[in-house]
């Protein structure tokens, strides 16, 4: 078990970290996202730079990634820990995708902020608290057009939306990561809480920086 542990942390972080926006920026572009608005690698900073059709890549490919993770987790779990609880795994998988996408190695540990590889990760782990997050995510833009509160607002709800929707065996480590990943994401947008309290944060929209 331990090393299937030790596999999925490593294979879980190394799929998280690969950076799709900056490398579909330096592709198509030639531009490095990092320099560019806020700096930041997510899609949401491609999406202002003026490539839309990038920034919706961005998100698909950071979400693709968050899902293949906890899948691989699972699959892992069956093959060479069978009588372990496959949500730990999976939640595991969840956490390291995360880090490797906020932190990837590759590009000094400054990544993203976690959105779309959290709502990946979750699609797969826990989907129905997963898609009502996201539609909290899309009624909060709507309503306001701040990104960066939608994607506070949808983080801080899924582990509630779990608690309530998620069914079937629920180890503390499972539970625990939900929370943990949440609050990841809320930490990340920490500059953004500051610009939404003092009402400078841009809105969807506007080319400023998010």
């Amino acid at each position: 078990m331990v090393l299937a542990s030790l596999l999925v942390v490593a294979l879980s972080y190394l799929l998280g970290s690969i950076p799709s926006g900056y490398l579909l920026m330096r592709v198509f572009r030639k531009q490095d996202i990092r320099t560019i608005g806020s700096g930041n690698i997510g899609a949401t900073n491609v999406l202002r730079s003026g490539a839309k059709g990038l920034g919706a890549a961005t998100f698909l490919l950071d979400m693709l990634k968050g899902c293949a993770a906890v899948w691989l987790g699972g699959v892992l779990a069956t093959l060479m820990a069978p009588t372990a609880q496959m949500r730990n795994f999976q939640a595991l998988a969840a956490l390291c995708a995360v880090l490797g996408h906020m932190l990837p190695v590759w590009l000094g540990f400054r990544g993203g902020k976690g959105v779309a590889t959290g709502f990946g990760v979750f699609l797969v782990a826990a989907p129905p608290a997963a898609l009502a997050a996201i539609t909290v995510f899309f009624i909060v833009l709507a309503l306001s057009r701040y990104v960066s509160l939608a994607s506070i607002l949808g983080a801080a709800s899924f582990p509630v939306f779990a608690w309530f929707l998620v069914k079937g065996d629920r180890p503390p480590f499972f539970l625990a990561v939900q929370a943990i990943v949440a609050l990841l994401v809320i930490v990340k947008h920490h500059q953004n809480i500051r610009r939404l309290l003092s009402g400078t944060e841009s809105r969807f929209g506007a080319r400023k920086t998010a």
